[in-house]
């Protein structure tokens, strides 16, 4: 049961509370119209209405007790000077609450707290624009669009001549560039060519110089074998 519980705590803390009405009264002072959550508008009402009822007396008293919630001096000013003159003689129930249904993530239900005498300002404020209205206003800044959608184009048209000429004397210093690149590779190739062939004359030398040793010690051996044969017949007939 709920005996002697009154107001809603809003999972804060008491000067948490306290502070985040204070935010919401000098909101709907100086702007006349906020949205916020239901709980929260209707623990605000229980707040502000009080405050106005105060106001009205336009004393010094009633001003220092008012400034310790409202800090804002222009939303004083403002509470003390249009409200209390636009309320007049009205009895309480100077706020109004509209409710907007649930908000989309935590589905918490939403309303709008609002002065009730000036209602009829903020509706002037914004006034309705009628459908002929928004086609004609469409139509034309859509032929604005184009209009300009052609002259950018034209703009881009007389550019471009101006940027090729631009973009020529860099591609010219790129292909310089290169051919001395490729001129440096083909001296390195000559040069190993040379060595190469000079590498592969030696070699050849080489080989070429034992195929001769072998060949005179070959012919040495010969004329040996011919003079041990040429000694043997020559014993024998003796």
């Amino acid at each position: 049961m709920r005996h002697r519980v009154k107001g809603r705590k809003f999972n804060r803390t008491s000067s948490h509370r306290l502070a985040t009405f204070r935010a919401l009264a000098t909101a709907v002072i100086k702007h006349k119209k906020i949205k916020t959550t239901v709980a929260k508008a209707k623990e605000l009402r229980r707040f502000l209405e009080p405050m106005i009822t105060r106001a009205r007396q336009n004393t010094v008293h009633a001003r220092r007790e008012i400034f310790k919630h409202i800090k804002d001096k222009d939303a004083l000013q403002e509470l003390f000077g249009t409200i209390i003159e636009k309320v007049g003689e009205r009895a309480g129930g100077y706020t109004r609450i509209v409710k907007l249904g649930n908000r989309k993530g935590d589905a918490a239900e939403m309303a709008i707290i609002e002065l009730v005498d000036f209602s009829e300002l903020l509706a002037a404020k914004k006034p309705k624009k009628a459908k002929g209205e928004k086609a004609g206003k469409a139509e034309e800044t859509v032929e604005a669009e184009e209009v300009k959608a052609e002259e950018t184009t034209e703009e881009v048209k007389e550019e471009k001549p101006k940027r090729r000429t631009k973009k020529k004397a860099p591609k010219e210093e790129k292909k310089e560039e290169p051919e001395k690149e490729e001129k440096k590779p083909a001296a390195k190739k000559s040069t190993a060519k040379k060595t190469t062939t000079s590498k592969k004359k030696s070699a050849a030398k080489k080989e070429e110089t034992p195929k001769k040793k072998s060949s005179a010690s070959k012919k040495k051996t010969g004329e040996t074998k011919t003079t041990k044969t040429k000694s043997t017949r020559s014993k024998k007939k003796s």
